[in-house]
C-alpha cells in the first residue's frame, strides 16, 4: 500500500491538498489532525468520494513523542504500506507586533511549522533513503519569502523551512526524492477569514484572493511523477505579489 501523508488535513488548503491527492493519485491518504475531529472526518469522507482510502491520524506535528509514537504505531499496524509522499502543511499563526511578541507566541509557531517539519521528515526519511523514491512537499508561505509585518513569527517559522527545503534537497536528491516548497499569497480559508479581503486584494496584482484548489493542484503536480527533475525549489502561488 502507498501513502500519502498530508499534514494538518483537516481543513483549509490541508483539506484541499487531500482531497486532489485523491483524486489524481493512486494513494492512501494519511491524514494528520491535532483536535478538530469532526472537520478530519468530512476531509475523509471527501477523500472517499473522489474514489480513494483514506485513514485519520491525530497528532501534534510539535510534540515529537506524539508524532514518533503515533507514526511508529501506525507503521507496526501496516507493515506492508510505504509513504512516498509527505505534505508538511501543519502551521498555526500567532501575529502581532514583535515588540509586544510572547515568547508562547514565538515558540508555538516555531515548533509548529519548523520543527513540525523536523518530526515528520525525520521519521520516514531513512525508509524513503532506502526506497530510492519520494516527494516531500513544504507549504511555506509568501511571508517567508518576502516578510511579513506582524508575522516575524511566522516569516521565521516558514523562512528556515525554505532553507531546510533547499538544503535538504542537495541531500537526497541522488536517491530520486524531491524537496520542495510551496509558498501560497493570500488564499480563501479559515486561516484568512479575519483578513479584510477588500483592501487586501488591491495588494494583489491578479486583484482577488487563491482558492485553496489552485494550491492543492500545484502540490498535487510536485507529488507526481511528472515533477522529478524540479527539485530544491520555493513556488510563490500568489497571483503576483511578490515573486
Amino acid at each position: 500500500m502507498k501513502c500519502a501523508l498530508v499534514t494538518g488535513g483537516s481543513r483549509g488548503i490541508g483539506r484541499a491538498i487531500c482531497q486532489k491527492l485523491a483524486a489524481e493519485s493512486d494513494y492512501h491518504i494519511l491524514i494528520n489532525y491535532q483536535s478538530n475531529l469532526a472537520a478530519a472526518e468530512e476531509t475523509l469522507q471527501k477523500v472517499i468520494e473522489n474514489g480513494a482510502t483514506g485513514e485519520l491520524l491525530k497528532f501534534d506535528v510539535a510534540n515529537a513523542d506524539e508524532v514518533k509514537n503515533v507514526l511508529q504505531e501506525w507503521q507496526d499496524n501496516n507493515p506492508d504500506a510505504t509513504v512516498e509522499v509527505i505534505v508538511n502543511n501543519a502551521g498555526i499563526t500567532r501575529d502581532g507586533l514583535f515588540m509586544w511578541m510572547s515568547n508562547d507566541d514565538w515558540s508555538q509557531v516555531i515548533n509548529t511549522s519548523l520543527n513540525g517539519f523536523y518530526h515528520v521528515t525525520s521519521f520516514f526519511i531513512q525508509k524513503l533513503l532506502r526506497n530510492k523514491y519520494g516527494r516531500i512537499i513544504n507549504m511555506v508561505s509568501v511571508s517567508g519569502v518576502k516578510g511579513t509585518p506582524g508575522q516575524t513569527n511566522y516569516s521565521a517559522a516558514k523562512g528556515a523551512v525554505v532553507a531546510a527545503t533547499k538544503a535538504l534537497a542537495q541531500e537526497v536528491a541522488k536517491r530520486n526524492i524531491t524537496v520542495n516548497a510551496v509558498a501560497p499569497g493570500f488564499i480563501k480559508t479559515d486561516m484568512t477569514g479575519e483578513l479584510d479581503e477588500k483592501e487586501l486584494v488591491k495588494l494583489v496584482p491578479a486583484n482577488r484572493f487563491g482558492e485553496a484548489e489552485e494550491v492543492a493542484d500545484l502540490v498535487s503536480f510536485l507529488a507526481s511523477r511528472k515533477a522529478g527533475y524540479i527539485t530544491g525549489e520555493v513556488i510563490n502561488i500568489n497571483g503576483g505579489i511578490y515573486s
